[in-house]
C-alpha cells in the first residue's frame, strides 16, 4: 500500500484530497485528474472545459455552494454518510493554494475536512 504524501497534483476538481483516499493508497483508482472512467462527475468534466485545477478558481461561483455542479443532490448525501466538507476544502485551497491545501490533509490523513 502506498502512503500518504503531499502531492498538488492528488488534489481533486472539488476539493477532496485523493492522496489520502483509500482506494488511491491501494492502488485501485489513479485518482481524479487521471481517472478517465470518472465521465459522469460534473466538477471534473467541468473543471477539464474550464482548464481549472479545482474549483477554487472559478470565477463564475465565488462561492462554490451556488454552484448546481458541485452543490447537487448527489454531493449533499455524500457530505453526510463520509461528514465530508467539500466547500471547507475549497476554501482551505483558496487560503493556503494547492499545495498547501496537499500538504495539510496529509498532516491530517484524511481526503476530505470533516464536518
Amino acid at each position: 500500500m502506498k502512503s500518504i504524501t503531499a502531492d498538488p497534483a492528488l488534489v481533486a476538481y472539488c476539493g477532496l484530497y485523493c492522496g489520502a483516499c483509500g482506494k488511491y493508497l491501494r492502488d485501485k483508482c489513479p485518482g481524479c485528474h487521471d481517472n478517465t472512467k470518472a465521465s459522469w462527475c460534473a466538477v471534473r468534466s467541468c473543471n477539464i472545459e474550464r482548464h481549472t485545477t479545482s474549483c477554487a478558481e472559478c470565477v463564475e461561483y465565488p462561492d462554490v455552494m451556488n454552484c448546481k455542479k458541485f452543490n447537487n443532490i448527489f454531493a449533499k448525501l455524500f457530505g453526510i454518510v463520509f461528514r465530508s466538507d467539500r466547500a471547507a476544502c475549497i476554501s482551505q485551497i483558496k487560503t493556503l493554494g494547492v499545495q498547501g491545501h496537499a500538504t495539510e490533509m496529509t498532516r491530517l490523513g484524511r481526503q476530505s475536512i470533516k464536518r
